[in-house]
């Protein structure tokens, strides 16, 4: 079961089961990200976790995830009529025109991607001049441990293919594409201990300098 098949199976509970990371991240998200009346592109929608919160900061919205899946989920939970869904795999060129976005968010799903400079590259191509760029991601430190994307199967644990990015490589991609950090974000379990534990989600807002 490649990554694509895995969400596709994983839709069906991703709701449901508990998800700290999942959570956590949607923390993150909520506290970082400002504006009103925005053309958002939103990468890795999922089941629409984060959609209908960023609805409510925009103007437009579409919805991308690779997962035909996890869109049918969010298309039944969401009928405002300024979202649309896509389905796309953003290791290939996006289909959109230059400077057509105010905000990108991209919500656990670089950890799936092997290049990101890729990543930074198209995003400030559809990105408007001082448009801004939110990452929302397992923390590294938490991936030197060895936690990755998982879920529960009828025949077991499934661990699906991640790659490892340092925070220097979130830097450096950024800067390669013109991109300045706006704001950077370390995130802990409800009630974790800071002393004794290592943070669960790395946040970073990028603005896009051209």
């Amino acid at each position: 079961m490649n990554n694509q098949q895995a969400y596709n199976a994983w839709s069906k509970t991703y709701d449901a089961v508990e998800n700290k990371t999942r959570d956590v991240e949607a923390r993150a998200l909520r506290e970082t990200v400002t504006g009103e009346n925005l053309d958002i592109l939103e990468l890795g929608c999922g089941t629409g976790k984060n959609t209908v919160w960023l609805l409510e900061k925009a103007a437009r919205l579409v919805a991308a995830d690779f997962s035909a899946e996890m869109l049918a989920k969010a298309r039944a939970k969401i009928t405002d009529e300024r979202a649309g869904f896509r389905q796309m795999d953003l290791r290939e060129d996006w289909s959109f025109e230059e400077n057509s976005f105010d905000l990108i968010t991209c919500s656990l799903v670089l950890e799936h991607i092997e290049d990101l400079d890729f990543i930074f590259a198209e995003a400030r191509r559809v990105l408007r001049p001082a448009g801004r760029f939110y990452i929302g991601e397992l923390h590294p430190f938490k991936q030197y441990e060895g936690s990755k994307a998982r879920f529960e199967t009828g025949a077991g644990v499934f661990e699906l293919e991640c790659f490892t990015h340092h925070v220097s490589e979130y830097f450096a991609a950024a800067k390669k594409n013109g991109f300045r950090l706006i704001d950077l974000g370390e995130w802990f379990d409800e009630g974790a201990a800071r002393a004794s534990s290592v943070p669960r989600v790395l946040s970073l807002l990028f603005e896009n300098a051209k």
